[in-house]
């Protein structure tokens, strides 16, 4: 088309190319279409999403195509908004386009629409319907029932509930509509998940001088529209949500708006329950568990300003909120604010800052164990110290002892999963009517399928990874690509009937922990059971209404969770965490032994907590169990600088992915080389090496590391090493700044 137009947009697609493309505005959306609006546009003969960006009078190509149509009713990106997008897409290097899928769900991108239903409305009085009824009984039976049920209603109801409850097909509603005693209208209904759930109205608790001293500060930045990034360290079960619900009433007292972000889905649960009782109908959440029309509805309620405050994962970060006073980052340190298997690999406790800079807003980044970034920028005065020393309502922490596994062993001649020590324990706790908690990060029953004769371990042919076996389903399983096959009986190598299952996770501890106590009631939570819709929601639920005695979990059961009768933890095969080669594998066997402990004696009953270790002299593992975070933190401190790791240089992992395995590590080889000699001063490159998980889903993965004091300097190297080498379309790359990991 070579019309001329008024006015042109640069429109990015919802394909994740890197540039966006020019369309025309015809005269009947001028006065419509705003920056940041999603329209629908013509790409190759087919009509694609994008977001309006920019507004030109003039455009330098001469075939221009128009803009088919308008997909949002109001624009859908906020001048900050799109602010944030920009410096996720420079920081995080990935196309502006790509980055602006955070920002809004598929169902908003595409354009879904509210729900809508038909609603029924009496258009008779209640004795005119009754005195209908009576006349019809007999002769029309189906229209009495209608009426019935009519009777029953006091205003409207919908037509499906009416014709279930009445026991029949619209027709009959139909011939009621033509004899005008009904009508027939429709209404938007609003898919809440929040809907039908059920809370009790609570009340500020009074803070103590630790938590009085933090919220004033907190609130002090807050009502002074004061840009702060505070830091609340406070040990487990000291009263840091109190803190946080306080700080938010402060920012809807001055007419602001809160996020809070939480870890996991499996805090999201309690985090809510908590909320709502303190601020009922304000609240909005978004997490990937959601339907996209409940993701739609909560956006757009978010959107409109009808909640003001926000709760989710780390993808509501992005969330559209106006006026923005305070974000909370819960459990700043953990692993999941960080995207690591698609770009951008944002992580969002650093969006969070970013954002409240952009914001005048306060941060609150609570933990009691912080990561090690976090820490040493309170050190550098980046970040404002807050401490709760001592747990709420004056609870004494737990007790914590630790079994030497390999004495233990001895003791029983043989391998034991469980100590004499524990299963006391747990016995008493049982005889008491307390709970228990008992954690393993291993799911599945046996980690391995082993043959005795010739060491082969039965692995999964696309991931090259040992397969798990599963009892409930009699299979071997990859916990990565879900391929699944039936035990053999014989090794796949050698043909011996030598093979024998060998490990444990949280399937075999179930198992064996119901023989040793029948009467025990247990409950299991991990990924197998908790991935259906609701699964964890129940499980949560029954646990804390008593109707277990011991909830057996992997690292869901680890983080922040309140169950005020736990008075006892038991923590299994510690060690591995401690015996990763990763340059936080210290960081996160530390915070992991610290928090689930935490989980022990948060009611009246002091807890205890029982560890077995094969390496009770574990160093990182003493500081966990004396609570001593500042000897932990000065001891890791001095090996990340030591080998020039984060805090004290910026990252850059590049993960090259493809079937073949001699093209891709030639990639990666080339894409080394080319850093080398780009990165000069600036940084350093490591030479390729296989990831890890060196294949994932028949992909071989191998990955380059850089390093650097300044990270626009590592990106600015790596584009231009982009533009040199040409990648094929055989091989992916990935770019992870700022890695949570070195090793997988």
């Amino acid at each position: 088309m070579n019309a001329s137009y008024k006015r042109y947009a640069s429109v990015l697609l919802d394909l994740g190319l890197k540039n966006s493309f020019s369309y025309g505005i015809e005269e009947k959306y001028l006065d419509q279409l705003e920056k940041g609006m999603c329209v629908k546009v013509p790409l190759r003969g087919v009509l694609q999403t994008g977001i309006v960006v920019e507004f030109s009078s003039k455009c330098p190509y001469k075939k221009v195509l128009p803009i088919h149509s308008i997909v949002s009713e109001k624009t859908l990106m906020t001048p900050e908004l799109f602010k944030l997008a920009q410096w996720v897409s420079q920081y995080y290097h990935t196309p502006l386009a790509r980055t602006l899928k955070l920002f809004f769900p598929k169902s908003v991108r595409k354009g879904m629409g509210h729900k809508k239903q038909q609603v029924v409305i009496r258009k008779k009085s209640l004795e005119e319907l009754r005195q209908i009824c009576m006349s019809v009984r007999l002769k029309k039976p189906k229209q009495a029932a209608l009426i019935d049920e009519l009777l029953k209603v006091e205003k409207e109801i919908f037509l499906t509930e009416l014709t279930e409850k009445a026991g029949v097909s619209r027709s009959v509603v139909a011939t009621l509509a033509k004899q005008e005693l009904i009508e027939l209208t429709t209404t938007r209904v609003d898919r809440n998940p929040l809907e039908k759930a059920e809370y009790f109205p609570s009340k500020p608790k009074k803070l103590n001088s630790d938590q009085q001293n933090a919220y004033n500060q907190i609130s002090h930045s807050i009502e002074n529209t004061i840009f702060q990034s505070f830091l609340l360290f406070g040990v487990t079960g000291s009263g840091k949500t109190e803190v946080y619900m306080q700080a938010m009433e402060s920012a809807l007292k001055q007419g602001k708006k809160a996020l809070m972000l939480v870890p996991e889905i499996a805090l999201t649960t309690q985090t809510v329950e908590k909320l709502k009782s303190r601020f009922k109908d304000k609240i909005a959440i978004l997490h990937h568990r959601l339907s996209q029309g409940e993701r739609y509805d909560q956006w757009h309620a978010i959107r409109q300003g009808l909640a003001p405050i926000v709760i989710g994962a780390r993808s509501a970060i992005f969330a559209p909120i106006d006026k923005l006073g305070v974000i909370i980052v819960d459990e700043e340190h953990e692993l999941s604010y960080k995207q690591t298997d698609d770009m951008p690999t944002y992580n969002a406790r650093d969006v969070a800052v970013v954002r409240a800079k952009m914001n005048n807003a306060t941060v609150v980044l609570g933990s009691a164990t912080p990561s090690l970034e976090s820490f040493n920028n309170v050190q550098n005065g980046k970040y404002k110290l807050l401490e709760l020393k001592n747990r709420a309502n004056s609870q004494v922490m737990p007790k914590i002892e630790v079994v030497d596994m390999k004495r233990e062993m001895e003791r029983s001649k043989g391998f034991t999963l469980f100590s004499q020590k524990l299963l006391s324990e747990i016995e008493k706790r049982f005889q008491k009517g307390e709970q228990s908690i008992i954690f393993l990060n291993r799911r599945g029953y046996h980690t391995s399928l082993l043959c005795t004769q010739c060491g082969e371990v039965e692995k999964c042919p696309n991931c090259d990874i040992s397969l798990t076996f599963h009892r409930k389903n009699d299979c071997l399983a990859c916990h990565l690509c879900d391929y699944r096959i039936t035990p053999p009986k014989i090794c796949s190598k050698c043909k011996s009937a030598t093979i024998k299952f060998k490990g444990f996770g949280t399937e075999n501890v179930e198992s064996q922990l119901r023989k040793i106590f029948p009467s025990l009631r247990t409950l299991r939570m991990d990924a197998d059971t908790t991935k259906h819709v609701g699964s964890y929601e129940k499980l949560y639920y029954a646990f804390r209404n008593h109707k277990a005695d011991l909830l057996i979990g992997t690292q869901m059961v680890a983080k922040g969770l309140h169950f005020p009768s736990v008075t006892l933890v038991g923590i299994l095969n510690c060690d591995r965490q401690f015996n990763i080669p990763d340059f936080k594998g210290s960081e996160i066997g530390f915070q992991m032994v610290t928090q689930v402990s935490g989980r022990a004696g948060r009611g009246d009953i002091k807890g205890s907590v029982v560890i077995q270790s094969f390496n009770p002299e574990n160093s990182f593992l003493n500081h966990a169990i004396s609570g001593d975070y500042l000897a932990f933190y000065n001891q890791e401190i001095e090996s990340r600088k030591f080998f020039n790791y984060s805090p004290f240089s910026h990252l850059v992992k590049l993960v090259f992915r493809g079937k073949s395995e001699g093209q891709t590590l030639r990639i990666a080889q080339q894409f080394y080389n080319k850093l080398k000699m780009q990165l000069a001063r600036a940084g350093e490159a490591q030479a390729p090496l296989p990831c890890g998980y060196p294949k994932i889903k028949e992909y071989y993965r191998f990955q380059v590391l850089l390093k650097g004091q300044n990270i626009y300097a590592l990106i600015q190297a790596l584009q231009k090493v982009e533009e040199q080498v040409h990648l094929p379309s055989t091989v992916k790359l990935l770019t992870d700044v700022d890695p949570s990991s070195t090793f997988f």
